[in-house]
């Protein structure tokens, strides 16, 4: 059997089939880590860990000489997507009451569920693509995205400056492993070689483990508001996105729009925002539906739309080399006529 070929087929399969698989088997056997427990339960709930050794692999793979190419990157996607985020919170919050949508097609959509559905890029599934359809540096460029991590820059955004403050260790946490990674490799390339080896073959791992955080029952639950929400976040911050990486970054578009993503982590925001602030937790069960979703739509949809891009990409770039040559030809004493 093909197995490997066929998954090869879909664009960023090696993230996106087992990420699905995982969905499946969080949606209709739930309790199936919690039954077989061990190195089972492992599998199904190791999504830190997992992506903890990954990051450390990657880190092994970048080149020194690359890092300034990497900070560039990374620097430019994270502000962007604030920005966007930040913007995209004051429109909406111009139309959109406090309450929230409470009928009509978009009942439960919320300045709350836009937020948080926008300003947190999802950075395995970032590093997966930009690994399978970009370059080592591109797919290096989530370290900086770790500062989105968790509902800081949602409550910045919101306006609840100095409910919540972001604490350096937490960040110094999140990129460690990636920073021990890349020193062991520059130090040793034999290293490098060695951990750059585990970077591909630990894709499905971690996709699997996210995966079961999904249930693919949110979209019923959301409906509507939640699938145009996943839409709203690939159009809304993938343009500026992509303009940016091409303008400032330097790159092609791809990783721009390889960051055009809800992650899965931006699910909890909404209740811990909740929590913080009391006005906001009526909104809550909605916007973690909907964020949900969002982050089911755009896991499936930006794999897919970033391997078109790149596709489309090279295609030109083949057709420019193609003129340009003949354009190089020299005449032959026959085409020259008097």
């Amino acid at each position: 059997m093909n197995i490997k070929k066929a998954v090869d087929c879909v664009p960023g399969g090696l993230m996106l089939v087992p990420l699905l698989l995982g969905a499946c088997v969080h949606t209709f056997a739930p309790g199936a880590g919690k039954y077989f427990g061990s190195f089972t339960n492992g599998l199904i709930t190791g999504t830190v860990p997992i992506l903890a050794v990954w990051f450390f692999c990657m880190g092994a793979t970048i080149n020194l000489r690359a890092t300034g190419t990497v900070l560039r990157k990374s620097g430019t996607l994270l502000a962007t997507k604030m920005l966007v985020a930040w913007i995209a919170t004051i429109v909406a919050s111009h139309f959109i009451p406090v309450g929230g949508v409470k009928a009509g097609l978009f009942a439960g959509l919320s300045v709350l569920a836009i937020t948080t559905s926008m300003d947190m890029t999802n950075g395995g599934l970032y590093a997966a693509v930009m690994q399978q359809y970009g370059t080592r540096e591109e797919a290096g460029a989530f370290v900086l995205m770790s500062v989105e991590s968790g509902p800081l820059i949602s409550m910045l955004i919101l306006g609840a400056t100095g409910v919540a403050f972001f604490e350096p260790r937490l960040f110094a946490g999140a990129v460690l492993p990636f920073l021990v990674g890349f020193v062991l490799g520059n130090l040793d390339s034999d290293l490098r070689d060695l951990f750059g080896r585990c970077v591909h073959p630990l894709i499905p791992f971690f996709g699997f483990a996210l995966g079961n955080g999904i249930d693919l029952n949110v979209i019923m639950t959301s409906g509507l508001p939640g699938v145009v929400l996943g839409l709203g976040v690939i159009v809304v911050t993938g343009i500026p996105l992509i303009l940016a990486d091409r303008w400032i970054a330097g790159g092609n578009g791809a990783a721009g729009l390889a960051a055009s993503s809800t992650a899965g982590a931006a699910v909890a925001n909404p209740a811990i925002i909740g929590e913080m602030i009391p006005r906001f937790k009526p909104l809550v069960p909605a916007a973690t539906a909907m964020v949900a979703t969002a982050c089911l739509v755009t896991a499936i949809l930006v794999p897919i739309l970033t391997a078109l891009w790149v596709r489309r990409h090279h295609a030109r770039d083949a057709l420019r080399e193609e003129i340009a040559d003949a354009t190089a030809q020299p005449l032959n004493e026959r085409d020259v006529h008097v």
